[in-house]
C-alpha cells in the first residue's frame, strides 16, 4: 500500500493539519503540494490498495476553485481517500460534500472526513495559532480511529458527510493582494500563484478576475511586498467577527 499526503495550502494552515493527520496514522506518506507541484497528482498510478489523505481549505464554504480543477484531473482507480476540510474558525458549509463529490467522480473511495480549524488565511486574528497543541492531540486521535477502522472493517458503507447540494454560492471576496513599493519583480509570486492571476512578465500586477484571494503570494514573497487594503481587511474582519467568535471544534466523520 502506498500512502499520499495531498494538500492545497496557500498559507500553511492546511499543510499543518495534513501533517498532523499523516503522522497520527503512523505510516510513511509521500507528500504532494498541489500548489508547488500541480501536475504531480495527475501522474500518480493509484490502485485500490493505496491511501490518499486529501486536505483543502474552505473558501466561503466551498473547495477553492483552483484545487477543485486539479482534483478533477486525478485518476483515483478505487484508492481510499481521507478527506480534510480546514476552515478559519467560521464553518465548512458545503466543503466536505463538494470534495467528496469531486473525488468520487474521479474514482476515489472516500472512507473518512474531517473538519479542522486553522488560522484564518485573510483575517489571522480568527483561529490564531491553530492548529494548537489541543488540536494536534485531537487530530492525532482522529487519525488513530481512522486507521483502526480501516484495519477492522475496511471501507464499509458509503461515507455520509455534512453539506448541501446544490452547494452554496461563493463569488469570492474583494480582498485582492497587490504589489507595493518593496517589489523587485522577482516573479516568485507569479510562478506559484495557483490561479494564474499574476502574469510572469509583469508580476507587480494582479488579475482581479482570476485572483481567488488565497494569499499564497503574500506568504511566499521574500520581501513582504504584497498585501491587501487595510481598510477592506478591517471591514471584512468586523463583518466576520460574530461568525468567527469563540473556539470552534474539529470533527470526525466515519
Amino acid at each position: 500500500m502506498n500512502c499520499y499526503e495531498i494538500y492545497f495550502s496557500p498559507t500553511g494552515g492546511t499543510q499543518k493539519v495534513a501533517r498532523i493527520l499523516a503522522k497520527g496514522m503512523g505510516t510513511k506518506f509521500t507528500e504532494i503540494d498541489m500548489i508547488k507541484y500541480p501536475d504531480k497528482l495527475q501522474q500518480l498510478k493509484l490502485t485500490e490498495e493505496d491511501l490518499c489523505l486529501i486536505a483543502v481549505p474552505s473558501f466561503g464554504g466551498r473547495v477553492p476553485s483552483a484545487a477543485a480543477e486539479e482534483l478533477k484531473k486525478a485518476k483515483g482507480c478505487g484508492a481510499k481517500a481521507v478527506l480534510a476540510a480546514v476552515y478559519g474558525n467560521r464553518a465548512i458549509d458545503d466543503t466536505l460534500a463538494e470534495l467528496q463529490d469531486i473525488l468520487e467522480e474521479a474514482g476515489f473511495t472516500c472512507i473518512a472526513g474531517i473538519e479542522a480549524v486553522a488560522e484564518h488565511s485573510l483575517m489571522r486574528q480568527f483561529g490564531a495559532g491553530r492548529p494548537d497543541g489541543a488540536d494536534e492531540r485531537e487530530l492525532t486521535d482522529f487519525a488513530a480511529k481512522i486507521k483502526a477502522g480501516m484495519e477492522e472493517t475496511g471501507t464499509g458503507n458509503k461515507l455520509k458527510l455534512p453539506g448541501n447540494r446544490p452547494y452554496r454560492v461563493y463569488n469570492g471576496v474583494p480582498l485582492k493582494p497587490e504589489a507595493k513599493g518593496k517589489c523587485v519583480a522577482c516573479g516568485l509570486c507569479a510562478k506559484e500563484c495557483p490561479a494564474g492571476a499574476i502574469p510572469g512578465d509583469h508580476p507587480r500586477s494582479t488579475d482581479r478576475e482570476k485572483c481567488i484571494s488565497c494569499m499564497h503570494c503574500v506568504r511566499v514573497c521574500p520581501r513582504q511586498a504584497r498585501s491587501c487594503s487595510r481598510l477592506l481587511g478591517f471591514m471584512a474582519g468586523q463583518k466576520l467577527k460574530k461568525h468567527c467568535a469563540g473556539r470552534k471544534e474539529n470533527r470526525l466523520y466515519l
